[in-house]
């Protein structure tokens, strides 16, 4: 597969098969990517692979915490910035409104919207799972390195006919995730990712993002 492909086909998929991911396939697409680049070398990247029947666990106890604390736990980091301006703020209301349109799930129907991204929760099916953490003394130079490395996982996992979705969702229930990964007090959470074979009947898989057109966001100097 070209990388041009990869990355043309790579998306957040939401709705997987039960087809099993082999051991070997992620640790060889987790050892390729330690590849990418990392400032001064510092592969700040820690990631727990989840499967079989500690994903099962953790799917059941995901289900109770959803259902106990449905506004997650105090979070560690802002996913978003508090006072998000134009155009990211239109950006990320014209996503929701396209993902829940394909869905058949009006802006009114709030309960059907919450009980819809709490599958996020369950990997949306997904036979495994990788969690992302960091250590807390790390910076922002740091953090692009550990979305570098995830990225280079997503690609690396299309080459493999695989799929996934990155979710940093995760990161309202940090105590939750990290108490069952048994991270230590210096880790924080950033991310999870469900990873597997595309369902390709489920209806938010046939759902696109819109992208910006190139003069929203780039400038050209001397050339």
């Amino acid at each position: 597969m070209r990388v041009s492909e990869a990355v043309a086909t790579r998306k957040s998929i939401r709705g997987f098969l039960p087809t099993p991911v082999e051991r070997e396939t992620i640790e060889r697409v987790l050892t390729r990517a330690a590849r990418a680049p990392s400032g001064g070398n510092l592969q700040p990247w820690h990631i727990d692979v989840v499967a079989g029947a500690r994903l099962d666990e953790l799917r059941a106890i995901m289900a109770r915490r959803v259902m106990e604390a449905p506004r997650g736990e105090e979070t560690e980091y802002d996913i978003y910035p508090k006072d998000l301006p134009s155009p990211y703020r239109d950006y990320r209301f014209q996503v929701g409104e396209d993902l829940y349109g394909a869905l058949g799930i009006p802006r009114e129907d709030k309960m059907g919207r919450m009980v819809w991204f709490a599958r996020n929760f369950q990997f949306f099916g997904a036979p495994l799972a990788i969690f992302c953490s960091v250590d807390r003394r790390m910076g922002p130079p740091q953090w692009s390195d550990l979305g570098m490395y995830l990225q280079t996982v997503m690609l690396l996992l299309r080459e493999e006919g695989l799929d996934s979705c990155a979710q940093e969702c995760w990161a309202i229930y940090p105590r939750t995730i990290g108490a069952f990964l048994g991270l230590p007090a210096e880790r924080m959470l950033f991310c999870g990712m469900s990873i597997g074979v595309r369902d390709p009947d489920e209806p938010a898989n046939r759902f696109e993002t819109r992208r910006a057109p190139l003069a929203d966001f780039a400038r050209f100097h001397g050339i």
